[in-house]
């Protein structure tokens, strides 16, 4: 990796395992290498996937003929066949995750979108000198940019009311091809990040939501083949506005 931030690291910024002070430095590394940016908000969507697959499974209570072996003495396995079934497990589990993130196979929640919207959230918001790629003098163009990669006609949304400015946005990477993400800023610099992205084909959920992730409160949704989520730590209410705010401009079909 570098000198500076290595591999377990980031895995275990994934993780949430990080201690806080570390946790400030890799994110702040992070935004300023997008190349390891993108590779965390992949690796979060895989714990994601295995946990919607296997959580489920996880909880249920155990068979009762398996309960009552465990109550039986039984003869010790050898260490090589021990090996050779938690390969066959992990083997299993990684290729089951793979195919869930398959292009035009729906995921088995749309609680991916918020927790990829916040970790680009964590991620980009505290820059100082580069928070976005194309700033607001030229929103125009960024939009227009924006929705020819993202493959949609994208709208910044005005927050003009709740007392934020649109800072500008950029483009990056997700599972499902290429993300868009606005951010805003209010007048006591406080960050908001509006985060477009494909969602996976034949979802039509519409149903608005929360989540909080890592501190971050994520209100999100899907219309159509489209997923967006708007991020922040401003409180929760004034997310609640703004992503009111944000629903009724961009889907104005599900609002009704």
């Amino acid at each position: 990796m570098t000198d500076n931030v290595h591999e377990h690291e980031l895995h275990a910024y994934v993780d949430g395992t990080l201690p806080e002070a570390r946790r400030l430095e890799v994110e702040a590394w992070l935004a300023a290498h997008p190349e390891d940016a993108a590779r965390v908000q992949a690796w979060a969507g895989q714990n994601q996937s295995l946990h919607a697959a296997f959580d489920a499974v996880l909880n249920e209570p155990l068979p009762l003929n398996l309960v009552r072996a465990t109550r039986r003495p039984a003869m010790p396995m050898p260490f090589k066949a021990v090996a050779a079934t938690l390969a066959m497990l992990v083997t299993g589990l990684i290729g089951y995750a793979i195919g869930l993130d398959t292009p035009g196979q729906a995921p088995a929640a749309p609680t991916y979108l918020a927790r990829d919207a916040a970790i680009a959230h964590a991620v980009f918001s505290p820059e100082a000198r580069h928070p976005v790629e194309v700033d607001a003098a030229h929103a125009g163009h960024l939009v227009a940019w924006l929705s020819k990669r993202v493959g949609t006609q994208l709208q910044a949304p005005d927050f003009s009311a709740q007392g934020f400015e649109l800072l500008g946005g950029r483009l990056l990477a997700g599972e499902t091809g290429p993300v868009a993400q606005f951010m805003y800023q209010d007048r006591i610099e406080r960050r908001v990040t509006l985060y477009v992205r494909r969602a996976a084909a034949g979802n039509r959920e519409t149903t608005f939501r929360h989540a909080t992730e890592n501190g971050v409160d994520v209100f999100y949704w899907i219309d159509g083949d489209f997923g967006y989520a708007l991020s922040g730590q401003i409180g929760r209410g004034a997310m609640r506005q703004l992503a009111d705010a944000a629903y009724r401009e961009l889907a104005p079909a599900a609002a009704r």
